[in-house]
């Protein structure tokens, strides 16, 4: 999953990303208005924080920007602000949950869990595959009902799979969503991931689409 925090208080956005990138998000970073509502419309992202008091635009004007132009993203409002007249002004913008600072970084996770569980019309968290179940809210893996550990960068790299299980996703897909904007590394890293998925998982589960890609095998 890829999150985008829009943020311009630098060190409370470089700490969230680490924390988030340490749940298994890939998660970009920028601190003004116009570059949020610029990355958000051009990058392909599950879910936005996106801080109200920004340089730039505002995130009220943001948000209403991107629901302007038919983007439904899920979006994160966080605000300094408290009252409910800031709450249902973001909320009337298109925001899709509102969290006043000073937060919990728990409650900010399980807020993210909860929107991303959301999208999709209410679909279950659970990717039952064959004999693989992903449990997508608590990451956790079972092949065959027996529990199988993996790591955060895994599991993302298997979500990403089995989400669009049956069909063709490529290493640029993959990279998109499981590291950030930033990365600038081996695109071979995929194939790494993938090789330690297949090592863990069944062999045959994880086919390689030559030029194409991965496919995950969903009747397995």
């Amino acid at each position: 999953m890829r999150l985008l925090i829009v943020e311009d208080e630098k060190r409370l956005a470089v700490s969230l990303a680490k924390g988030l990138t340490a749940e298994g998000y890939a998660v970009d970073v920028v601190h003004d208005g116009r570059e949020g509502l610029h990355r958000a419309t051009e990058g392909s992202y599950d879910l936005v924080i996106l801080d109200i008091m920004l340089p730039g635009l505002n995130g009220y004007r943001v948000c209403a920007a991107l629901r302007a132009a038919g983007h439904e993203v899920p979006i994160l409002m966080l605000t300094a602000k408290d009252g409910e007249y800031d709450e249902a002004e973001g909320l009337d913008t298109g925001a899709d949950d509102y969290l006043t600072k000073p937060f919990s970084y728990v409650v900010l996770v399980a807020r993210i869990k909860a929107l991303l569980r959301r999208r999709g019309n209410g679909a279950s968290p659970v990717l039952a595959l064959g004999e693989l179940r992903i449990d997508t809210a608590a990451r956790r893996v079972f092949l065959d009902g027996t529990e199988v550990t993996l790591t955060a960068k895994e599991f993302s790299v298997l979500e990403q799979l089995a989400v669009r299980a049956g069909e063709v996703v490529s290493k640029a897909q993959i990279l998109e969503h499981v590291w950030d904007f930033a990365y600038d590394g081996d695109p071979n890293i995929v194939e790494v991931y993938v090789s330690t998925l297949r090592r863990k998982l069944d062999a045959g589960l994880i086919r390689t689409v030559r030029g194409a890609g991965y496919r995950l095998e969903a009747g397995r």
